[in-house]
């Protein structure tokens, strides 16, 4: 992760009237640097060493405060714990059935289906997400075994 992109995530944030404390950092900056699109628990046990006065609570509040400024993306699946990610540019999910890794895929050409959903239903399209499941490397191998 570029340095760059967490200043410019704390400028967003100081933008938007929040202030910065050494848990909003830390978590800012954990998720900046996750490509593994972690839970808040998760997140929360990555941190309580260097932090081991901050709670669960104090994770899933900085998380909704990155959320409603735009930071961040809530990934909801099933039932599953939600999941957080920083990339929140269009892109979609390939999801592993196995051990539940969530890896980023790019597919431009699908923003196309939603003009063409807009001319068939004539709704007012706000968003659209797809999700593509298997089974990744690392489980295909395990189960190879």
């Amino acid at each position: 992760m570029s340095d760059e992109k967490l200043q410019e995530a704390i400028h967003t944030l100081k933008d938007s009237g929040v202030r910065i404390t050494p848990q909003r950092h830390a978590v800012l900056e954990f998720l900046l640097n996750s490509m593994t699109h972690p839970t808040a628990d998760e997140i929360y046990k990555a941190l309580e060493n260097k932090f081991p006065n901050m709670s669960v609570a104090t994770v899933y509040n900085n998380l909704r405060v990155f959320k409603e400024i735009g930071l961040v993306r809530e990934l909801t699946y099933g039932d599953s714990s939600s999941r957080f990610d920083c990339n929140t540019t269009d892109h979609y999910h390939v999801i592993c059935e196995s051990c539940g890794k969530i890896v980023d895929f790019h597919y431009p050409s699908l923003n196309e289906v939603e003009s063409l959903a807009e001319k068939v239903t004539e709704f007012d399209v706000s968003h659209h997400r797809m999700e593509i499941y298997g089974t990744c490397s690392h489980c295909q191998a395990s189960m190879a075994h």
